[in-house]
């Protein structure tokens, strides 16, 4: 199995980008990623103020996927996500969802055992996630640092990117040009202070190109039970919008029926959930039950 160093990494999406690997339509491989502190964070007294801010959330590629072209979709299984011995978590003044309150600067090393995080004397379970994954922006979308979510992907930063889930993106690049990083042990919604508990991993992927289809605009993840929506904005109410947008019409368009009656059945049976709060575009995710729409569904009217 191909296995694809944490060497070769971006801190942007662009368009036009160069590959660095390359692998086939169902091929199977690991991607080695570095923490989004770039191993950078090796005890509790540093302060991330600190660090070099430089080589912050790093991203493991660009990937390029044979035959996948513009007008494809790329569908990105996730196998398996490794888990270490430890996790960094911190706060930094004036960043995370409550910047006003957040003062004083901490750096936390918290131990990983039995499938449990350990941190103030509770245990938190661990449910392995990636942070920023995405392809080549569309040209006319411009460049986008790692840091950031979009169309593309990104730093997406939502919890249910996570082993047993699968990603589906707009190929806009020959090759799709696939890249990831900024994994986590675990994090809660909305990923208050800034940080997750912040892991470097190898992450096993399987992707396939499905040829000639299109999503609308956003990434679509799909676990056992949901079809995800994941749209991002400059504040939670535009983020929230573009999600809603694509749920409906995609239910609207699936199951034949109007725009009000899908608006109808979206009000009824699906659940906005706030992905992230603390990168420069928010990120909502619109969780459509598959028991509404299934995945197979979705894309057989693509």
């Amino acid at each position: 199995m191909k296995i694809f160093s944490r060497d070769h990494v971006i801190y942007n999406f662009e368009y036009g980008v160069k590959e660095r690997y390359r692998v086939k339509s169902g091929d199977t491989f690991v991607v080695e990623t570095n923490d989004c502190f770039h191993q950078q964070i090796t005890n509790e007294e540093q302060l991330l103020m600190e660090i070099d801010m430089d080589i912050v959330n790093p991203a493991t590629g660009p990937i390029y996927i044979e035959n996948a072209e513009p007008g494809d979709i790329l569908k990105v299984d996730i196998l398996d996500i490794t888990l270490p011995d430890h996790s960094v978590a911190a706060a930094v003044p004036g960043e995370g969802g409550l910047p006003e309150e957040s003062t004083t600067p901490i750096v936390q090393i918290i131990e990983i055992k039995e499938g449990k995080a350990h941190y103030l004397g509770k245990e938190i379970p661990v449910h392995p996630m990636i942070g920023v994954i995405g392809v080549a922006p569309a040209k006319e979308d411009g460049v986008w640092g790692t840091h950031t979510p979009w169309k593309h992907g990104g730093n997406m930063d939502s919890k249910v990117i996570g082993t047993g889930s699968t990603l589906y993106f707009n190929v806009n690049q020959s090759g799709g040009m696939l890249a990831l990083g900024d994994c986590h042990a675990a994090m809660g919604d909305g990923e208050l202070c800034f940080t997750g508990l912040e892991i470097a991993s190898n992450v096993r992927l399987r992707v396939s190109v499905l040829k000639e289809k299109r999503l609308l605009d956003w990434p679509i993840l799909e676990t056992e039970e949901t079809i995800n929506i994941i749209g991002s904005g400059e504040t939670l109410e535009v983020a929230m919008k573009a999600a809603s947008s694509d749920a409906v019409a995609y239910i609207s368009d699936t199951l034949n029926v109007s725009w009000p009656q899908a608006y109808v059945m979206a009000s009824q049976a699906m659940d906005l959930r706030i992905s992230q709060v603390v990168n420069p575009r928010k990120t909502i995710r619109a969780e459509i039950p598959k028991y509404i729409l299934t995945m197979d569904e979705l894309l057989e009217k693509r």
